[in-house]
């Protein structure tokens, strides 16, 4: 059974701690700058192929960093829009350099 989220700031510390492996977080990185590139692609290029790439680019490194290297399933299931969030603001920290303060800052123990 799914835990119940009274809002984002509830989920989030739940979705770094579904994340704790640095390998799924830099599968997530580069998910979604696939993703964000296929998104690019499809309005520089105007072919709108590329918006269905989209999700696949995104989703498919970040299930691989969940099924075999932190074994467990990807909150997208579950909480599809949070965990959306989540990719977004997990992408933002590590590009700016941020995340393991961020994991500090909750108690999470990266491993």
């Amino acid at each position: 059974m799914s835990p119940g989220f009274a809002g984002f700031h509830e989920f989030w510390p739940h979705y770094l701690r579904e994340h704790r492996r640095p390998a799924t977080r830099w599968l997530h990185f580069y998910g979604t700058l696939l993703a964000i590139g296929c998104l690019v692609l499809a309005f520089v290029a105007r072919q709108p192929w590329w918006l269905a790439a989209a999700p696949v680019a995104g989703y498919g490194p970040a299930w691989i960093g969940h099924f075999f290297v932190e074994h467990n399933r990807p909150a997208t299931f579950k909480h599809p829009w949070w965990s959306f969030i989540g990719d977004l603001r997990m992408f933002w920290l590590m590009l700016t350099g941020r995340m393991k303060r961020e994991l500090r800052s909750l108690g999470i123990v990266a491993e």
